[in-house]
């Protein structure tokens, strides 16, 4: 058993590392607090190989592992954690799905302008109605002459206001059975966006509504049936998760560590108090920990999907201990940790939304239980 990077992995984190430094430093502060997507470090990380780890190199990505992704959202979150943002949507989500079982029609026609930095594909699977119980959604796809037409409407879709190309899941029939996927341009008609509300990590997000869309049969990605499909490929979106939510709770950590090394108090460096000693060794244990849980997920990967199992306890443990590790560094550096002058700040509310997206702690939670007794259990009453 080794717990250490190969020379390959090694290497391929130095290099992203140098990229990092030399592209992604200035502007890293900026960057965090904009609104609208980084087009420019897309594009630029397309041009370096750094979208598209996951996809096939016959569709146009790198043919990397998941492990090469991990290795390069950790990389880039410790230079800017936003641009770990672009490493997740070129890797992770709707896009492996997309590659996994999109048609060589569909994917000439949007994944390689993806690929190319230039559109960003976003999935439409909350409703109202419908969160943790993703099976109770009731946007649904009726035959129309040769196609179908679409209706209903989604909530809290991850780049949505800026995506090109929605991959929705609706009905084609009744019960989880009856659940596939469709891509619906963003500009198609009937397709209409509601007013934009922010999240607490300052992304925006708008309501999007299906109002008889026009679905060509070329458009259809997964037909009934399609639904465990379609999470197989969401465990790897979980697995991006915890990567970006370890990896902002490790920047948050080395800013304050780096802030306790200078900053005096009482005529005494903070790291001389022993009560920061022990939270900063408290949130040492917590990186290496879940550093180890998000390592054995990606590499234990099956055909590229990780095991639900490992990759609910890997985002359940991680996603708390990001956070906690960041409202610690927080709190030792007090009012700085507090302002907008540092983005520890930024990092804790990242955190604390991955804690519910992609699978709340408690709905992983009760996945990690039924594979610990061997059986499922009904949340329904």
């Amino acid at each position: 058993m080794d717990f250490q990077l190969t020379d390959d992995q090694r290497a391929f984190r130095d290099a992203v590392l140098r990229f990092s430094e030399r592209h992604l430093r200035a502007g890293a502060h900026a960057r965090a607090h904009a609104v609208d997507y980084p087009w420019d470090v897309a594009r630029l990380m397309a041009a370096n190989g750094l979208l598209g780890i996951t996809i096939a190199e016959a569709d146009g990505g790198q043919g990397g592992a998941l492990m090469d992704a991990v290795i390069a959202i950790e990389t880039v979150a410790t230079v800017c954690p936003r641009s770990a943002d672009v490493i997740q949507a070129g890797s992770f989500g709707p896009i492996r799905v997309f590659a996994e079982y999109g048609t060589p029609w569909q994917k000439e026609r949007y994944l390689r302008k993806i690929l190319a930095g230039e559109a960003v594909i976003s999935v439409g699977m909350t409703e109202p109605e419908a969160g943790s119980a993703v099976t109770d959604l009731s946007t649904s796809v009726t035959p129309d002459g040769d196609g179908f037409r679409l209706n209903g409407t989604k909530v809290f879709s991850t780049h949505a206001p800026y995506a090109d190309v929605l991959l929705v899941y609706a009905r084609f029939g009744p019960g989880v059975g009856g659940i596939g996927s469709v891509l619906v341009d963003t500009k198609a008609p009937g397709v209409r966006f509601g007013r934009r509300s922010a999240f607490m990590s300052g992304e925006e997000w708008a309501q999007l509504y299906f109002e008889d869309v026009h679905i060509p049969p070329e458009m259809v990605v997964l037909r009934e049936g399609g639904f465990k499909k379609q999470i197989a490929g969401f465990n790897v979106e979980r697995l991006g998760n915890t990567a970006r939510s370890l990896a902002l709770g490790r920047y948050a950590y080395e800013e304050a560590r780096q802030w306790a090394l200078q900053r005096r108090q009482f005529g005494r460096l903070l790291c001389e108090f022993q009560g920061l000693q022990w939270k900063f060794a408290e949130m040492k244990m917590k990186l290496d920990a879940g550093q180890l849980l998000l390592y054995r997920a990606a590499t234990n990967a099956d055909r590229g999907f990780p095991s639900p199992d490992e990759t609910a306890i890997a985002k359940a443990y991680c996603n708390q201990a990001g956070f906690e590790i960041a409202s610690e560094a927080l709190q030792v550096m007090g009012g700085l940790g507090y302002s907008q002058e540092s983005l520890v700040e930024y990092c804790m509310r990242r955190c604390r939304g991955w804690m519910i997206a992609g699978g709340s702690i408690e709905i992983l939670k009760n996945r990690i239980a039924e594979g610990v007794f061997g059986r499922s259990f009904a949340q329904r009453p």
